[in-house]
């Protein structure tokens, strides 16, 4: 079994990155600049947005965090965006989910440019990526797909199961699977909740790929021997025994599948930090493209 490490995988591409902007700077270029909009409070948002701005400074990066009033109204939130479309400073932003309740959040996604649109949700980008065209892929697939090429593990002709159908992760990653390309080329089956007898695909998975947010759902009686699992659920489960009162549980199994694959990621430390990877690369791209 080999433990896919996404925290080690990704400080390799922020080097990568790092590099990379130096030589812009050294070149008399502007430093690459990523906004994140952030409404409201919700702690898994402030944590996430938090390693984010942090990563920005490890690579080199500006950032800036435009965090507003949970009460915001949708036409207020707008102008927001419109003001970072309109910025020349700033090459690539996102805007952080969920948003409040109130907030149409498809109308909200469709207002960023997609020319900054560094989180890849955007219709523009989302139809270029199915059709195998560059464009901004989303983060958590990117990483998925920049994960299982940088341990060339073998997709050509193989049989891949992603379970979840959500447009952030499962979808795309799906597209992705089965794109004319490496890594790609691999028959792909997507299941989700409304699929009857889930474990009949997944016994038959050379690759796994769990998006569904349900802790501990894929057990080791739901995979045959060998087979590759990529675990993008991150839930917190209370226990008591933790400092914090919770531990970070995945959609896998951990325990009981590690002994049956000869591939697994973490929880954490496997998709987690390839995501955010993946949102600088995006930005750098965005950058170079401007």
């Amino acid at each position: 079994m080999v433990l896919l490490d996404g925290k080690f995988i990704s400080e390799k591409i922020k080097e990568e990155i790092k590099i990379e902007v130096q030589n812009i700077k050294n070149n008399g270029g502007r430093t690459p600049h990523l906004a994140a909009v952030l409404v409201g409070n919700d702690g898994a948002s402030l944590t996430y947005v938090g390693s984010k701005v942090r990563s920005c400074k490890k690579v080199g990066f500006e950032s800036t965090l435009i965090h507003l009033d949970e009460n915001i109204s949708e036409d207020n939130l707008i102008s927001e965006i419109n003001k970072l479309n309109d910025n020349d400073q700033i090459d690539g932003y996102i805007v952080q989910l969920p948003l409040p309740k109130h907030i149409n959040e498809e109308k909200i996604l469709m207002m960023v440019n997609p020319k900054k649109d560094v989180d890849g949700f955007h219709p523009f980008n989302f139809g270029k990526m199915a059709q195998n065209m560059d464009s901004f892929i989303p983060a958590t697939p990117h990483g998925i797909i920049e994960l299982i090429d940088r341990y060339d593990i073998d997709t050509e002709g193989k049989n891949t199961v992603v379970i979840g159908r959500s447009n952030i992760v499962g979808r795309p990653t799906s597209i992705l699977m089965s794109n004319k390309s490496k890594p790609g080329n691999s028959t792909v089956t997507l299941v989700h909740s409304r699929t009857p007898d889930i474990p009949s695909f997944t016994k038959k998975a050379d690759i796994i790929i769990v998006a569904l947010g349900i802790p501990n759902f894929l057990k080791s009686d739901m995979i045959k021997q060998g087979s590759v699992v990529i675990d993008v659920g991150i839930t917190r489960v209370q226990d008591k025994t933790k400092k914090k009162g919770y531990r970070i549980v995945g959609d896998v199994d951990f325990e009981s599948v590690k002994t049956k694959v000869s591939y697994i990621t973490p929880v954490p430390g496997g998709v987690g930090p390839m995501t955010i990877a993946m949102l600088l690369k995006n930005t750098l791209k965005a950058r170079i493209n401007n």
